[in-house]
């Protein structure tokens, strides 16, 4: 299951222009006062789970322009790091407070010493630090740092080894992967070009147009970028398009497109032959797949707003379509390896709430 959106969003990977001077040159790169005070204040923002924790963090960060690329990249993997193990860090802290919840992280998750953490927080905190190592069992909750209403629906039928491996897989940060575009490059002229550059990369294992990175190196200005020879696309996704398997001529609906990353790769598919309807309710979301589309070089996709799913524009549709794929809303609970928040902003009424709209999309679909 993907994100109920956003798609590829801007934490962990997206770097920006600028480089400021560390202030505390003595530590280890990453870790400073201002960081860590920068990274306090975004979390507090992000743990209120009003909204998507990459659309605060994009939002602070464009509030904050004097923040470099080392800034943005230490605040960002700091928070998604305490949000991947916030049921975790709770439990050896239950009181803790925003900065301390760093402090942790930082000791505990990311490996940093005492000596590196006692040039950033008095002796007092580092004292704190020292006395929570010593706990009681863990929860499996806080071992697998998943929900207590996630587990209760799992345990019964997959049992405690399965959550516990399943927790500890969706904590580890998700790759980053591309997608070329068939119709300018192949993957191995990509895959060239990126290595010549100093971008490591490797072939996905199961999908035959995808890189994955071992890095996540600013992209956006990559002269192969903006000539359309790849876009960022997860290896899953890139997979739906193949059990599609859209034909040539044919006409095809992706259903829910959101801003088109799986419209782009079945167009390519399609050899920009036959025609291919991106339908969203969304036109904000839809917009986005313009700059994208005119950099594929595709001309069989024709976006469609749509009001809901039993719109008109639907309707006419009916019978004279080859192929349809819904990637519909979904709870997001399959990505937190990219959103954990999701832990935090959905719940066993959403799910349900969810459970009706994608019967109601399919049911149209079909």
């Amino acid at each position: 299951m993907k994100t109920s959106r956003p798609k590829n969003s801007t934490h962990h990977g997206r770097q920006q222009q600028g480089e400021p001077r560390d202030s505390s040159p003595a530590l280890r790169p990453g870790l400073s006062v201002p960081r860590l005070n920068e990274a306090a204040s975004a979390l507090i923002r992000v743990l209120t789970f009003d909204y998507p924790a990459d659309a605060v963090l994009s939002r602070y960060f464009r509030e904050r322009p004097q923040l470099g690329q080392q800034d943005r990249a230490f605040i960002a993997e700091a928070v998604f790091g305490v949000l991947r193990r916030k049921f975790w860090l709770d439990h050896l802290a239950p009181q803790a407070n925003v900065r301390q919840l760093l402090l942790l992280w930082l000791a505990r998750i990311a490996g940093h010493s005492s000596r590196e953490l006692g040039t950033l927080c008095s002796s007092e905190e580092l004292q704190w630090l020292n006395s929570t190592r010593a706990q009681g069992p863990l929860s499996l909750t806080a071992e697998a740092d998943l929900p207590p209403w996630v587990i209760e629906q799992l345990l019964p039928e997959h049992g405690e080894d399965f959550v516990r491996a399943l927790g500890r897989a969706l904590q580890e940060p998700a790759p980053l992967d591309l997608r070329v575009n068939t119709l300018n490059a192949s993957r191995e002229e990509v895959l060239a070009k990126l290595r010549s550059n100093d971008i490591i990369a490797e072939p996905t294992p199961l999908s035959p147009l995808g890189l994955r990175l071992r890095d996540k190196p600013a992209l956006n200005r990559n002269p192969l970028f903006a000539a359309g020879k790849f876009e960022v696309q997860d290896e899953g996704s890139q997979l739906l398009g193949y059990l599609l398997a859209p034909r040539r001529g044919e006409l095809v609906v992706d259903f829910c497109a959101g801003a088109g990353g799986k419209t782009l790769m079945l167009g390519a598919m399609m050899n920009s032959q036959g025609r291919l309807y991106a339908l969203d309710v969304s036109e904000k979301r839809l917009a986005n797949l313009k700059p994208r589309l005119k950099r594929s070089g595709l001309s069989n996709v024709h976006p469609l707003v749509i009001a809901h799913e039993n719109d008109a524009k639907v309707k006419r549709l009916a019978g004279k379509i080859d192929r349809v794929l819904v990637d519909a809303p979904c709870s997001g609970l399959g990505t937190l390896r990219r959103n954990p928040d999701l832990k935090f902003r959905q719940s066993p009424q959403s799910v349900a709430e969810l459970t009706v709209k994608q019967a109601a999309i399919l049911a149209s679909a079909a």
